[in-house]
């Protein structure tokens, strides 16, 4: 029994060692597939369709600009949720009350037994499971409330949701809500893509015959099945997580909260979204934080005055 044991936890540890290593692998994957789709879209289908004029170079521009818009929103979306660090815990952090009950009484030296190392080692496996105080054992030292070790990044991430390979980056407290903007925009640039390249997929179909070369007719068909697929099952993703932000849990905190009568960190549904989207409707749909997008507005301004 001890032996399997064993032999799991270095089977996980390769498995996190490979996730490490995928990296620029899945963001090349990423933008292949964008490259794929443009091809297929604006080079091979809409771009030679500005040239024909009438309805169809009509039809052609407003999917040409509104794919292009989408396509800016999903990048900056995206390698925001890639370069963004999901949040950490300082070094010498501490806890100075019951975050997990939201006691005001502010917890004593005695608790933390005076080290980190000192804490460890003076604390019994109950106490140090007790609610009054959470330790990492990886990271060896204290961790917040709704804080969990990443075995990928090594390391705790403040409100840890999941560590997904396609960012190739945790998904925590300071990078959520690029990427919910993330699959947002997925989801509608890959639905924009499946409808304005269906015609031509229903043309593969028919006894007709089609315009192009056997490759660029082969790289439609494979842009078409391709963001079918991704819009099919982001869609789900994106409702799951609009359910876990109106419920302010994560997806690592979903089955806790099945367990408990109340969520603790349930505002209700407005001020839970906001504490992800911000109060101010005009920066929801922006990958950036409120305070950078008011700050570099304030500087603007400055700058005409």
């Amino acid at each position: 029994m001890h032996r399997s044991g064993a032999v799991m936890a270095w089977n996980v540890f390769k498995f996190c060692t490979a996730l490490r290593g995928l990296g620029s692998v899945m963001i090349l994957l990423v933008l292949g597939i964008v490259g794929v789709t443009y091809y297929a879209l604006v080079l091979t289908n809409y771009g030679p369709a500005l040239y024909i004029g009438g309805v169809d170079s009509v039809t052609a521009v407003a999917v040409l600009i509104l794919f292009h818009c989408l396509l800016v929103m999903l990048l900056w979306s995206y390698f925001s949720v890639v370069l963004t660090d999901p949040g950490g815990v300082p070094p010498n952090w501490r806890p100075v009350m019951d975050e997990e009950r939201g006691d005001t009484v502010p917890l004593t030296s005695s608790e933390f037994g005076g080290t980190t190392m000192g804490l460890q080692q003076s604390m019994p496996l109950h106490d140090m499971a007790n609610p009054r105080f959470r330790f990492c054992r990886k990271c060896n030292q204290p961790k917040p409330a709704r804080c969990h070790h990443c075995s990928v990044c090594g390391r705790c991430i403040l409100k840890m949701d999941h560590h997904c390979v396609w960012v190739v980056n945790c998904v925590g407290a300071l990078n959520y809500k690029y990427f919910l903007l993330f699959l947002f925009y997925t989801f509608l640039e890959t639905t924009l893509v499946t409808l304005s390249l269906l015609p031509h997929f229903i043309a593969f179909f028919s006894d007709g015959e089609i315009p192009g070369t056997p490759g660029t007719l082969a790289t439609t068909f494979l842009a078409f099945v391709l963001n079918l697929a991704f819009a099919l099952s982001v869609l789900g993703f994106l409702i799951m997580h609009i359910s876990l932000v109106l419920a302010n849990t994560t997806t690592i905190e979903a089955y806790e909260k099945k367990t408990t009568p109340k969520w603790r960190y349930d505002l209700g549904r407005k001020k839970n979204f906001e504490q992800v989207f911000g109060a101010d409707i005009r920066y929801w749909f922006i990958p950036a934080s409120s305070d950078l997008l008011l700050a570099l507005k304030t500087r603007i301004v400055d700058l005409k005055d």
